[in-house]
Order: structure tokens, then C-alpha cells, then sequence
């Protein structure tokens, strides 16, 4: 029976990783007796690691030529990766295995897929691992060690990118990409069509790290459009101050501005549409909050199929270039808004609130290999931060989950 979990999560790289956690462990702690243990896979790897991960916002918004290039190589020998992942994080990665004795593994990051399997064969430890991918369609080839006893995957897609990359199709479970509760939490009523006599109520945001033009984008909104207009920035505190500055003494109380929240199912239940990059976790809850999605660009590497995906769903539309912004808008409200309704109507089909309870369903379902093995001597030993992720201190009151940071 499984009764101790570890998940190796991620905090600085972006805010998906740490939502899906989220969202699972909101069912996990419908279990008696069971106990999360959530470590950020970073910190295993000291100081170098660490900031490695937090360059990930910097590099994405400033640079997305970099971030190409170093998904690009990353790619091209995912083995001298997860080498050099486990040079890095064995002596921690050990010394936390002998702290909680998980009866299982789940891996919600690429980075610590091959490098923890790598430790766990040189150390015979018999420790069921399995990966939960948290991309769409474009995968990254560290998602698919075929040597983990699972992959969850997320789509049909990922899955057959999976077995490409020479994972065994029984290995791969489809369950989709679970989102938050909250997402969920709205009525019958809410998802009725939209009412073309009432101002549109218009989201923009870019992922939790805040990029896009968003100044421009809201413009031609407000410029042409009888609308509302929310924009998240994220954590990208120079954009919200930039975008403050250029819009709120032009447009008053028709814009406001918002920075990194905790509270977007909000901000979502109150759209008509959102505009947003291609991030799957944006996309995925703002479908299950039954907003249309009007999707701006994707980054370079595991974003690139995501808009494609969501417009062969009818989930969304595509619009890459700003000069088509007016157009796209213009042709979602016209016959009455007819393609805009037609868009939450397959929103509601696809949607599915029951994705996190049936993984974690899946994942208790796991057998166990119980046995003991041996500590190396190790040169070094885990030490808690003091400081604990903010993004999961709220779980902590269940007593149900421990943080690792």
C-alpha cells in the first residue's frame, strides 16, 4: 500500500510544475494516510542548480532566441544531461530517500527523470518512478525515459511522441493535464453563451512569468471594441509598471492591471475571452473555466504545438500577428457572437474536472516493491532551507504534505 509520495516539482521554472502539484495533491488529501513530500528537484543540486532554474524567467522573457538554442541542444543528447543532473544531485537525492522512504516517485519536471533513474539502477533501489508530462504535444525528449514504470501523459499526442522516443506503449497512460480545483468552481449558468449587448470582458496575460505585448494588444481592444480589459503581467513587476504607465491615464477604469495573483480562476470566471501565449497550464484553465482563448505565439521548444492543438479543438483560435488582432476579435462577435459560442460549447465537451482524482487514483492503484537498500557513504548530507516554497504553505495545514525546498 502506498503510503509515503515524492514528488520532485519545480518553483522557479514557470508556474506550471507547481500548479499541477497543486492540483494533485488537493486529491491525494482526500486519502487517509497518505503523505506528500514535495521537493524542488533544483535545490537537490545546490547552489549551481538553483540558479540555473531561476534563470528560466529572466531568459524567457528577455531572450527567446537563448531559450531555442538551449532547449535546441539540451535536446540533441538528453543522456549527457541527465549525467550531469546526476553528478549533481546524488548525495542529496540519497540522503532524502533515506529522510521520507517513499513507496513511490512522481517526477512533474523533464530535468529529473533520467538523472534520478540513473541513481536509483547504480543503487539497486526498487522504488516505483513515474513521470507526469506537463507539456501538450510538444515534448521534450527528457519527458520520455522509457526505463520509468509510467508516463502520464497528458494527450494522445505527447503519447505518441513518447513512443517515438522508444518508450513501450503500456507504459503510457493518457489522462490528461490536471488543473486546479478552483478552475472548476463555476455554475450551469456561467457557461451560458455570451451576451453581445454587454461590453466584452477581455483578459490578457502571458504565463506566470509576463510576456507579449500586451500594451498594444490592449489598445486595439479598447480602440475598437465596446470592452473591458484585464491584464496579468505575472512576476514581471517592469511590464506591470510599464503597462500602468501607458494605458490606465489613457482609458481609466476600462483597463486594469494586475501583477503576479494567485486568484486568475477569478479573473477568468469574469472574461469573455482570454488572449494569452501558448503556456499549457494557462490554456488548460482557462478552458475549464470556459473562456475562449485567443492565443498570441507559443515559446520556442515545448510550447510550439500548443495553439495549433487548441485551434484543431475549436478550443480557441489563433492570432500570431497584432495588425490581425481587430479581425480575429471582430470575427469571434460577429452573427451575434456566433463563433465565440461555439468555442465555449466545445470548451464544455472537452473539459473534464474529474482529470487530477482520476491520477491520483492511477497513481495509488501502483504496486509497490518493497525492499531495503543500504546508504552509500556520501560526502554531504540534505539540509532544509529554512525558507519554504510560498506556493504550497496553505497545504501545509492539512498536516498531510511535507515541503522539501
Amino acid at each position: 500500500m502506498i503510503k509515503n509520495i515524492l514528488i520532485i516539482s519545480s518553483e522557479f521554472t514557470g508556474h506550471g510544475h507547481k500548479s499541477i502539484t497543486e492540483s494533485l495533491c488537493e486529491k491525494f488529501s482526500e486519502h487517509e494516510n497518505v503523505n506528500i513530500h514535495i521537493v524542488d528537484g533544483f535545490s537537490l543540486g545546490g547552489q549551481v542548480l538553483l540558479k540555473a532554474g531561476k534563470s528560466y524567467g529572466p531568459i524567457t522573457r528577455n531572450a527567446e532566441g537563448l531559450w531555442e538554442l538551449i532547449y535546441d541542444l539540451s535536446s540533441i543528447k538528453p543522456s549527457l544531461i541527465n549525467e550531469a543532473i546526476e553528478f549533481k544531485i546524488r548525495d542529496n537525492f540519497l540522503n532524502l530517500l533515506k529522510e521520507v522512504t517513499p513507496d513511490l516517485i512522481l517526477s512533474v519536471h523533464p530535468n529529473f527523470n533520467g538523472s534520478i533513474v540513473n541513481i536509483m539502477e547504480k543503487y539497486n533501489i526498487k522504488i516505483p518512478f513515474i513521470t507526469l508530462i506537463a507539456d501538450l504535444v510538444s515534448i521534450y525528449p527528457l519527458w520520455a525515459d522509457p526505463r520509468v514504470d509510467y508516463i502520464i501523459s497528458p494527450t494522445q499526442e505527447a503519447k505518441d511522441k513518447c513512443i517515438g522516443y522508444g518508450v513501450s506503449e503500456e507504459k503510457i497512460k493518457v489522462l490528461g493535464l490536471p488543473v486546479r480545483s478552483r478552475f472548476y468552481n463555476h455554475s450551469e449558468d456561467e457557461n451560458t453563451g455570451y451576451d453581445s449587448s454587454l461590453p466584452l470582458q477581455c483578459l490578457i496575460m502571458s504565463g506566470g512569468e509576463g510576456v507579449g505585448n500586451m500594451s498594444n494588444i490592449a489598445e486595439i481592444l479598447l480602440d475598437n471594441f465596446n470592452c473591458k480589459v484585464k491584464v496579468i503581467a505575472g512576476r514581471n513587476a517592469v511590464l506591470k509598471k510599464k503597462l500602468e504607465q501607458l494605458l490606465v491615464g489613457k482609458y481609466g477604469d476600462n483597463v486594469e492591471i494586475f501583477g503576479f495573483t494567485k486568484d486568475v480562476q477569478d479573473l477568468m470566471l469574469a472574461s469573455d475571452v482570454a488572449i494569452t501565449r501558448g503556456s499549457p497550464n494557462v490554456m488548460m484553465e482557462a478552458i475549464s473555466c470556459n473562456v475562449p482563448l485567443v492565443i498570441t505565439g507559443a515559446l520556442p521548444g515545448q510550447e510550439q504545438g500548443n495553439p495549433e492543438y487548441v485551434e484543431n479543438l475549436n478550443l480557441g483560435v489563433i492570432c500570431t500577428s497584432i495588425k490581425d488582432m481587430k479581425t480575429t476579435i471582430g470575427d469571434l462577435l460577429s452573427n451575434n457572437a456566433e463563433k465565440l459560442n461555439q468555442i465555449k460549447t466545445s470548451q464544455i465537451n472537452f473539459s473534464n474536472p474529474k482529470i487530477a482524482e482520476n491520477i491520483v487514483n492511477f497513481i495509488l492503484s501502483v504496486k509497490t516493491n518493497p525492499s531495503e537498500f543500504v546508504m552509500p557513504e556520501i560526502n554531504s548530507k540534505f539540509i532544509h532551507m529554512r525558507k519554504k516554497p510560498t506556493w504550497y504553505k496553505h497545504l501545509e495545514k492539512s498536516k498531510l504534505i511535507n515541503i522539501h525546498k
